[in-house]
Formats: structure tokens, C-alpha cells, sequence
């Protein structure tokens, strides 16, 4: 349970004053529901308001805070678009507070004439005068205290103004409690950090406008605690996996010979290389935890099955879980096709399966008859149990919550664990995010795969792109248009693709479908079985079909306003084709000019297909802390650390909890107490529950 102390910051915003439906409903899209998520957001600027000239000095162009006297109100004619100027004064000169459709009788109330008032704002030159516009504060000089000095600013969200935001964050704050220190002394001394409390208050107060706020010391402290909070995680997550004995599985393989004689290709020397160190895994009598890291098309699945094999071989079972039901399916069919030169029987188990058909596969795994299982969440539910699980397979892993990995492996004994992952992440990233991990990669694609012909296309010349992928589709070829990413909003990449899919199928006349991250589960699998089997020539998506989907009759994609697109998502996207023999053209249409780094992009990209060099080339260009946000690659983004400018206490976290958990593996300590407080706070509950679990 999650202590005590955390609930008021796990309640919901609108447990908070002032915070009703409409304003928790506009936090909603920044990803708030809870107090805590206030917390987490941290300022990215301030507004110094320390500038306090006379009239007579005063600078245009910049905030300044003033202290003048009222001495006339002009109110606009009749219902004009004149606005409400109220006229000041202080010894030196003259200004004009400027309000456009505002209520006389509000602002006489505000400013009266004869009073002194202090204001603060942007200075404007308007003729031979002065006028601050809309003035962001008006107090009386008794309430001077009350307009802050250095202000914080902070990324907003439609439908909340930046005061209201400031508002409900100082009340998140303001129910931040005093919790034990979880931080080495000695350490922290060293850095100069504040305690936690300390910390949240002075990140969110900063008291310099020239600052680097992300490095100051109670930024820099509040990202090594997530970063200590994600490490520990790991940390007790692979060791509550490998402190048990792992099943051995020793076999002589005749299974896996039978499935690659049938196979009809030769095992890159990548792929043989990680059957050999999975093979290891499973006879060393300790519990496997590796990563197969491989490019798009690498093999990775294939791979897969001969450990799956391996285990059906011991008369156990093994369950690959996908994050999707398109990918389970697809899953499936190659694991079955390639299990059945073996004869082994392999099964689908998705939410949609008839309830008297999920019956009967939940009993026959049950009673050991199924040695291999491809699901999506639904083989974590309650529901589903196995007679003898010894190997869970785990597709683009980070997809899925340590929680639901935890669940899956929990129906075996002593169940050993392979992570598939189809982005390339660079080997130092690899170390951060993964740590102690084994990792497999596969750096070679199977036999018999042609290089994709990419190009980089301005996109004044969409006319001919449209005519040239016509005349493809009327010989018979499949292909993909990705819609770009418009300002970071969904609801206007649905628009543009859908807007974009009616164009196409008006000006080509062929069957287009169209595939979008707001449509149901259902829905979208409909359209992408539509596409596999043919019914659709064209798919307008977005780029929801970055990852996984395999339909080797699809030799054509088009990328629109590839300029605005990540390396390492230019390159999952375009390895959504080449999967056949046949050979496929990838069309980057572009808006210019491009910038430097823009230009460097598509380069990268044209000339190389092979995803590592890219990851790498991605990691140069751009940063690590890009290379990890959600949306270029789909790795987990962390809130308050950036690796950019963190990576030093990323290491040293590492190391932290190494140490810790050397010294106290079931955190019983004081201090492991206070660690496991730091777990909650980030939400790494489950690692709490490898502790109980021993």
C-alpha cells in the first residue's frame, strides 16, 4: 500500500481550491488528473519583475513594475473597438493603462482616481507616451508583497491562463509533505542540495532570472530522485529475478533443427550468435533477464521461437505477449508457421476471442496441452494460468508496465525473461536505460531482404509524387502515406490525415483506408487486416504504424513533411517496408527551407539503413534527452530529469542502487524506508512488491 503520508498528492486536482471540472478538464490534456502531477511540472522561465524606472527612465520594449498615481479614466464612445485608457502619473512623466473591452465600473473599482497603485507589465511606446497594455498585476503599494519579483513561467495548456496555472501549482506545493531523507548524507552534502521539501518549493520559486534553472541545486535534486527512484526499480526488479534459481533447460534441439530445416533460409550470424547466448541463459540454472535489440527486420521473432522451441523440447510452455493485437496476430501466424515443421502447437489468446472459444484455450494451457501461447494484455488477466510456464517473451517491452511484465512472469516458477525491443537505442543509452541487463543484438537483416531506395522530395512537387504512386498501385503494389505531426496535437493529425486520405482516393481512385491512434482497438485492426489481405491499396496513417506491423506486399511508403519527423522514427517508419523480395522505394517530402539539423536528418537517413548507425547519428544530432522523449521513439520520457544535462547523476544513481542493494536488498533499513517512500512518490510500485514477494 502506498504510505499514508502520499496521499493528499495522489488526490485528485480537484480535491484542490479553485479547481472545478472546466479547469481539471483543460489540465487533463497537459496528462494532469492528480495533485502530484502539479508537482512535476516544473518552470522552463521566469519573468523578472525587479525593473522599477521612473517614467522619465523607463525602457519600452521590456517588464517593468511602476508605481504611479490615477488620474484620469477615458472611457470608450458608445460600443466602439476604442479601448478604456486609464490615465497615470508619477513625479517624472506620464502612462496610459490600456483595456480592451473591459468593464468601466471594474476598472474604477481597481484603479480610483487619486489613488496610488502599483502595476506591472510590458512597457509600450505609443506616440510620444508610454502605455503598458492589460498590466499582468495592479495592487495597492500596501499589497506590494503580493507581486512576486521573479515570476515563474511555465509551459501552459488551452482553456487555463498562466496566473490560473501558477495558482493551482503553489497549492499542489503547498500539500508537498515533509518526508524522511532517502538521500545518502554524505552525498548530498557534497552536492549542496536542499532536502526534498526544500527542493519542490525553491523549483517552482525561482530567485534568479539568470539562472539555468534545470541545473540549479534543487532542480538537479530533484532529477537524481526520480533517476535513484528509476534505477532502484531496475535494480530490484533484476534482482528479485535472478536471486531464485531458474529452471534449467538443457535439450539436444531437435525441435529448433526441425523448424530451420523448414525454414528455407540460414540464420544471420547475429541471430545465431543470440540463440547461443539465450541457450546459455537457459542452461545456466539462473534466471534469464536479456534484451534482443534488433533493427527493424532483423529476425528477431524467429529468434524467439527456437528459446520457445528449446522450452517446449523440456515439455514446458512458453507465452510471447504483444502490445497490440495486430502484432499478436502477426505473432502468431509466424511462430506457427515455423512451430509447425516441429509440431508444436502454438495459440492466439487476444480480448476479443468468444468467450466459449477463450474457454476452452484457457483450460488446454491449463492442462499443459499448449506448449506456446501469443497474447496481447489479456494473458496477464487473473483468469489465465499455466501447468508449467518457465519462458515469457515480452515484445516491444516498453510498452508495458513493470506491473504487467511482473504479472506475466508471476503464473510460471522461477520464470525466465527475454525483452524484445525493434528500436535501436545507442550502447551508452543502452547502459542508462537497461543497466545490468544482458543484451543480445542482432546488427544484420535475413538473407534475401533489398535495400530500400530512399529519397528526399520537395513537396511543391506533390503532383508528381501522386502521379508516380498511382501509376505503382495500378500495377498491383500496396504502400503507406504518413501524415506529418502537426503541433504536437492529435486531434489535428487525425484531421490531416483523414483530409489528406480524401484527397488521395478522389485524385487516384483506389481503395484507400485511413489509421489513426484515436480510433478503437477494434476499429484500427479492422483496417490494418483489410490492408494485409489486399481489400486496401493505400494506407493514410499517422504514425501509428511505427512499430511492428509487417506486410511484406507493401513496397511504397511516402513520409510528408519528413523534416519534422525524429531519426529514429523516420527509420521504424520506413522499416514498416522492404519486408518482401521485392524491391521498395521511401519518398521524404519535405517543406524548405530546412534547417541545418533538419537537413542533416534526412541525409542520415537516405543514406544509411542501418538502425544502430542511426540511433548513433540520432543521439549526435540531437541529445539524449530527445532521443528518448515518448514521441520519437516510444522509450519512457522521465519528468523531471534530463539525460542531456543529467547523465552524470544518471551514473552515479546507478551506482547508488547498486550499492543499496547490496547492503540492504529488502530495504529494512531507515533509510531503505525513507527508499521506499521515493519509490511510491515516482510510482514505481511494483518494485515494492519484488521486496515482499522475496
Amino acid at each position: 500500500m502506498r504510505p499514508r503520508i502520499l496521499y493528499p498528492l495522489f488526490a485528485s486536482l480537484t480535491s484542490l481550491p479553485g479547481v472545478g471540472q472546466r479547469t481539471a478538464g483543460a489540465l487533463a490534456r497537459l496528462g494532469w488528473t492528480r495533485v502530484i502531477d502539479g508537482l512535476w511540472h516544473l518552470p522552463t522561465g521566469v519573468i523578472d519583475r525587479r525593473y522599477s524606472p521612473s517614467l522619465a527612465t523607463a525602457r519600452a520594449g521590456v517588464i517593468a513594475t511602476l508605481t504611479v498615481t490615477v488620474r484620469q479614466h477615458v472611457a470608450p464612445a458608445g460600443h466602439g473597438r476604442q479601448p478604456h485608457r486609464v490615465r497615470c502619473s508619477d513625479e517624472t512623466g506620464q502612462l496610459d493603462l490600456v483595456y480592451f473591452r473591459a468593464r468601466t465600473e471594474t476598472l474604477e473599482q481597481l484603479l480610483p482616481v487619486g489613488a496610488a497603485r502599483i502595476v506591472s507589465g510590458v512597457l509600450e511606446r505609443y506616440g510620444s507616451g508610454l502605455q503598458m497594455v492589460h498590466p499582468d498585476f495592479v495592487v495597492t503599494p500596501e499589497a506590494r508583497d503580493r507581486l512576486p519579483a521573479i515570476e515563474p513561467v511555465y509551459p501552459l495548456t488551452a482553456g487555463v491562463s498562466g496566473r490560473a496555472l501558477a495558482r493551482v501549482i503553489r497549492e499542489a506545493v503547498a500539500r508537498a509533505p515533509d518526508l524522511e531523507e532517502w538521500l545518502d548524507a554524505a552525498f548530498r552534502a557534497r552536492q549542496g542540495w536542499p532536502a526534498w521539501r526544500q527542493a519542490l518549493v525553491a523549483a517552482h520559486a525561482p530567485a534568479d532570472a539568470g539562472e539555468e534553472l534545470a541545473v540549479t541545486p534543487a532542480r538537479s535534486r530533484l532529477a537524481y530522485d526520480e533517476l535513484l527512484a528509476n534505477q532502484l526499480a531496475l535494480a530490484l526488479m533484476r534482482h528479485h529475478l535472478r536471486v531464485r534459481a531458474g529452471r534449467t533447460i538443457h535439450v539436444p534441439g531437435h525441435l529448433a533443427a526441425k523448424a530451420l530445416s523448414a525454414l528455407g533460409f540460414q540464420l544471420t550470424a547475429a541471430q545465431r550468435a543470440a540463440v547461443a547466448e539465450i541457450e546459455g541463459d537457459l542452461a545456466s540454472g539462473k534466471r534469464m533477464l536479456r534484451l534482443l535489440q534488433g533493427d527493424v527486420g532483423s529476425g528477431k521473432t524467429v529468434v524467439a521461437v527456437l528459446a520457445m522451441l528449446a522450452v517446449a523440447e523440456a515439455g514446458s510452455q512458453s507465452a510471447l505477449l504483444a502490445p497490440t493485437e495486430v502484432l499478436a496476430r502477426q505473432h502468431w501466424k509466424t511462430i506457427e508457421r515455423i512451430a509447425a515443421a516441429a509440431g508444436v502447437k502454438v495459440a492466439l489468446l487476444t480480448g476479443r476471442m468468444a468467450a466459449r472459444e477463450r474457454s476452452q484455450l484457457l483450460q488446454a494451457l491449463a492442462d499443459g496441452e499448449i506448449a506456446i501461447v501469443v497474447g496481447t494484455h489479456a494473458l496477464v488477466q487473473d483468469a489465465v494460468g499455466f501447468k508449467d510456464l518457465v519462458l515469457a517473451v515480452i515484445d516491444e517491452q516498453h510498452r508495458f508496465g513493470v506491473h504487467q511484465r511482473l504479472a506475466l512472469t508471476a503464473k510460471g516458477s522461477s520464470t525466465h525473461v527475454l525483452l524484445m525491443t525493434a528500436t535501436p537505442i545507442p550502447r551508452t543509452l543502452t547502459l542508462m536505460i537497461y543497466g545490468d541487463l544482458d543484451v543480445s543484438r542482432l546488427t544484420e537483416k535475413p538473407p534475401g531482404r533489398q535495400p530500400i531506395d530512399t529519397r528526399i522530395v520537395p513537396l511543391d512537387r506533390l503532383d508528381d509524387v501522386i502521379a508516380a504512386l498511382g501509376r505503382r498501385l495500378a500495377a498491383g503494389a500496396r504502400a503507406y502515406w504518413v501524415c506529418p505531426l502537426v503541433e504536437e496535437s492529435e486531434a489535428l493529425d487525425v484531421a490531416a490525415a483523414e483530409e489528406r486520405a480524401a484527397m488521395l482516393r478522389e485524385r487516384m481512385g483506389v481503395r484507400v483506408g485511413v489509421l489513426h491512434g484515436r480510433m478503437k482497438g477494434d476499429a484500427r485492426d479492422t483496417v490494418m487486416e483489410a490492408f494485409i489481405a489486399g481489400a486496401i491499396d493505400l494506407l493514410v496513417a499517422t504514425t501509428v504504424i511505427e512499430v511492428g506491423v509487417d506486410v511484406p506486399a507493401a513496397t511504397v511508403m511516402v513520409i510528408e513533411h519528413a523534416e519534422r519527423f525524429g531519426l529514429a522514427q523516420l527509420h521504424q517508419l520506413r522499416g514498416r517496408i522492404g519486408r518482401g523480395a521485392e524491391r521498395s522505394t521511401c519518398l521524404l517530402l519535405y517543406a524548405g527551407p530546412l534547417t541545418e539539423a533538419a537537413q542533416a536528418r534526412l541525409v542520415v537517413i537516405r543514406d544509411s539503413d542501418d538502425g544502430f548507425r542511426i540511433a548513433e547519428e540520432d543521439l549526435r544530432l540531437r541529445g539524449a534527452g530527445e532521443v528518448l522523449g515518448v514521441r520519437q521513439s516510444g522509450l519512457p520520457a522521465f519528468r523531471l530529469a534530463d539525460l542531456d544535462l543529467h547523465a552524470d547523476l544518471l551514473a552515479a544513481a546507478r551506482d547508488d542502487a547498486r550499492l543499496i542493494l547490496e547492503r540492504d536488498p529488502m530495504l529494512e533499513s531507515p533509510r531503505g524506508q525513507a527508499l521506499k517512500t521515493l519509490l511510491y512518490l515516482f510510482e514505481r510500485d511494483a518494485a515494492v512488491r519484488y521486496i515482499r514477494s522475496g
